[in-house]
């Protein structure tokens, strides 16, 4: 597994290129349009947003996988606008890309799968990412200088790129996966079948639509919808697996080398958008355990990581302990309050609801004076649980949020 915002060439999925472009759609003059072509029709997975009000590409992507039956020649995302909250003419807007897309790398409308992220409610201008398509394709290759121009595209208030990969060895052959991911803000994804975080995902293995479908859904679950930066869950969210076959290599459903391999580059890209948040200076993994139910532990995980006052306590590096425990009590999962014990790395601050009696503060205090620390709650009544990760809410994220559309 590497992390470098470049990928060896080795290690890229054969059959796809890469490019990304200036459209002019970004304010600040840098690259803003960034394009994935696979050589022929590659097997497709999505996930979107769970969120009831959905952007544009999302409305016309999801119909695009329908009837295509679930295959993609062209992935084009626009970064500077998210095409959310705009009605027909954004739909309007999400056609014409897809239909210029078409034209210009030979293939079926329906064959390319749009995205978009970046300021809600403003109309996109469509000429710009259709104007921009001719050098698109000019400027198409497969090394890692694209890929990682890719990567870059597409970031907004990202301050780095991320990006991810593994291989494996399918009888004989060997497969590639590679992943692209941005977002930094508006960050809880509610991911379901039907995330602003946009991923991409891209293996040269053989996989029919149906089984990329439920890889995608198992890694998805453990890793995409086990992080949130601020509570909000975006409009665009969107995952996209792609398979392009060209390895040769056939991965049947329920290949469990094949899911690890893909869950490792997920959990790493999901972990690298916590620890890009916007103001972020603490990186949090929560450890639930003890749960009734792993449901129940993912419900106490989120409302500690959604809790504004545990969030400025973890900016501050206090060990106030005490609203940990009050959120694990209004969060609605079962408890019982005498029973649950909390520590902050190796240290336990609590034991059976109440603080433990050799409590070294000043200590506790240190230990969450660091980047990256570990929560760990033990609720006590049940073999549930679930790792989560998030960050402390400082006042840079506001002032971020605060300017971001000025």
């Amino acid at each position: 597994m590497n992390d470098s915002s470049l990928v060896p060439h080795e290690a890229l999925p054969f059959g796809f290129r890469f490019a990304a472009v200036k459209a002019g759609i970004k304010p600040s003059g840098k690259a803003d349009f960034a394009v994935a072509v696979a050589d022929t029709a590659a097997s497709a997975a999505a996930m979107f947003t769970g969120n009831r009000v959905v952007a544009a590409p999302i409305i016309v992507g999801r119909k695009h996988l329908a009837r295509s039956a679930g295959r993609v020649r062209v992935v084009a995302v626009n970064a500077g606008n998210a095409n959310c909250a705009t009605g027909h003419i954004g739909i309007d807007a999400c056609q014409r890309v897809c239909s210029a897309a078409a034209e210009t790398f030979h293939c079926e409308g329906h064959e390319v799968f749009p995205s978009s992220t970046g300021i809600i409610g403003v109309p996109l201008q469509a000429e710009k990412p259709m104007a921009a398509l001719p050098q698109v394709a000019a400027n198409l290759g497969a090394t890692p200088e694209h890929f990682s121009q890719f990567a870059r595209a597409i970031m907004t208030t990202d301050t780095r790129p991320k990006v991810a990969h593994a291989s494996l060895n399918v009888d004989g052959k060997v497969v590639r996966i590679a992943g692209v991911c941005k977002g930094a803000g508006m960050i809880h994804p509610q991911l379901v079948p039907h995330a602003t975080m946009l991923v991409y995902l891209f293996t040269d293995a053989v996989i029919e639509p149906a089984d990329l479908d439920a890889f995608l859904r198992q890694s998805a679950e453990v890793s995409f919808n086990r992080i949130s930066i601020d509570g909000d869950t975006s409009t665009n969210d969107t995952v996209l697996l792609l398979a392009s076959g060209a390895s040769g290599a056939r991965v049947g459903g329920g290949n469990a080398s094949f899911l690890a391999a893909l869950t490792e580059i997920c959990t790493s890209l999901a972990k690298q958008i916590v620890d890009d948040g916007e103001g972020v200076t603490h990186v949090v993994e929560l450890q639930i355990e003890g749960a009734v139910t792993d449901r129940d532990a993912l419900i106490v995980a989120k409302a500690i990581a959604h809790s504004p006052l545990v969030k400025t306590a973890w900016a501050g590096s206090d060990p106030n302990w005490g609203r940990l425990i009050a959120a694990a009590g209004y969060s609605g999962a079962e408890l019982d309050p005498e029973r649950i014990s909390i520590w902050l790395g190796e240290q336990q601050i609590c034991r059976n609801g109440g603080r433990v009696r050799d409590f070294d503060e000043s200590a506790a205090h240190a230990y969450l004076k660091q980047r990256e620390f570990v929560v760990r709650m033990d609720l006590g009544i049940g073999n549930g649980k679930c790792r989560f990760w998030t960050t402390d809410l400082t006042a840079e994220y506001v002032r971020i949020n605060a300017e971001y559309s000025s």
